[in-house]
């Protein structure tokens, strides 16, 4: 082989490297993970020492929990507006069980996911059962929990705050397992970091290394193509909306926990939020497209920012500012990948 073949071979690979990576759903969200991270931390030193890393990581697991389940969602072509609403009323469920009905707490955070399974498997099999908008249905079911979120808790309690966690049977190890911190290097990190982590790379191997991850990309881009094919598209659909429900229920855990309490309108308006992290984590609002580790970026981002803004002495309130900006550049530029992979494959 000559020398200029081989300079030409080289630069071959150079570009398909190059090509493979622009189309990469998490590409965006990787770059403004960075950029933000630089920024807070050259505005802020308390943002890049371990104490500030510790800190925007907490916000962002719990975040991060539901907009990696949002994401596999998202892909087979589906929302679930009523994720934020169901880790409060998880939540409540929780304490209430432990503390008003004298129940052990591990007792209390099993009749929770049987619940939350109740609502993902409801939301499931009415959107594909009756052809709805998965908007609409769970839209509804977003009115529906808030209600009863609202109303049982001042039916058993006369107020909208239930307390009292600790010191019940089973606290202390359900406690330890969902709510606990770990040191590294003389510095607390939650214990929901981990399950984020844990969690991100279990949906990551699902998608990419499974069959189901298969039939997730197939329905979620042509859902009567996937059908005629052989893919289980009504039961790939209900089982998406039983993993976000599953995450509702963990993240809803582990706020309660954690607090010892839960509040009747928590996770109100955080299903905005999760669906905003999973799009700029590379997600198409049509479907077919996304990944999870984009959306654990997502996720990144604004756990970053949401401190970060605190850390650099600003008023809190731009946080709201920098999500609608933040959307619009991920629609955008997701628009943009998405025509240059067409544009690849044609």
């Amino acid at each position: 082989m000559s020398t200029a073949e081989g300079v030409a071979d080289e630069r071959l690979a150079s570009s398909s490297v190059l090509r493979r990576l622009l189309v990469r759903p998490e590409l965006g969200a990787l770059i403004g993970a960075v950029v933000v991270f630089v920024f807070f931390a050259v505005l802020s030193p308390t943002f890049r020492s371990p104490a500030g890393i510790a800190n925007w990581l907490d916000p962002a697991s719990t975040l991060g929990i539901m907009a990696v389940a949002v994401a596999l969602l998202m892909i087979g072509g589906e929302f679930d507006l009523s994720a934020g609403v169901l880790t409060g009323t998880t939540g409540l469920a929780v304490t209430i069980i432990a503390t008003r009905f004298g129940l052990n707490v591990w007792l209390a955070v099993a009749i929770s996911l049987v619940l939350a399974l109740v609502v993902g498997l409801f939301n499931g099999l009415l959107v594909v059962r009756t052809g709805l908008p998965s908007f609409i249905v769970t839209l509804g079911s977003y009115l529906v929990l808030q209600g009863l979120n609202l109303g049982v808790t001042k039916v058993l309690t006369g107020n909208v705050l239930v307390g009292g966690l600790v010191g019940r049977h089973g606290f202390s190890s359900a406690h330890l397992v969902f709510s606990s911190s770990v040191v590294l290097g003389g510095t607390y990190f939650k214990v929901s970091i981990v399950w984020w982590l844990v969690l991100t790379a279990l949906a990551t191997v699902v998608l990419l290394r499974t069959r189901f991850g298969n039939w997730v990309f197939a329905v979620g881009g042509d859902q009567v193509a996937a059908r005629n094919v052989g893919v289980p598209a009504a039961r790939t659909k209900v089982l998406l909306f039983l993993t976000t429900a599953t995450a509702a229920w963990l993240v809803g855990t582990i706020t309660a926990l954690r607090n010892t309490s839960a509040q009747a309108d928590a996770g109100v308006g955080d299903e905005l939020t999760f669906i905003v992290a999973a799009v700029i984590g590379g997600c198409l609002l049509t479907g077919g497209f996304g990944s999870a580790i984009g959306a654990t970026f997502g996720a990144l981002i604004f756990g970053m920012t949401s401190v970060g803004i605190v850390y650099a002495g600003w008023d809190a309130d731009w946080y709201k500012l920098f999500l609608g900006a933040m959307l619009l550049l991920a629609v955008f530029a997701n628009r943009l990948v998405r025509r240059y992979a067409e544009r690849r494959r044609g």
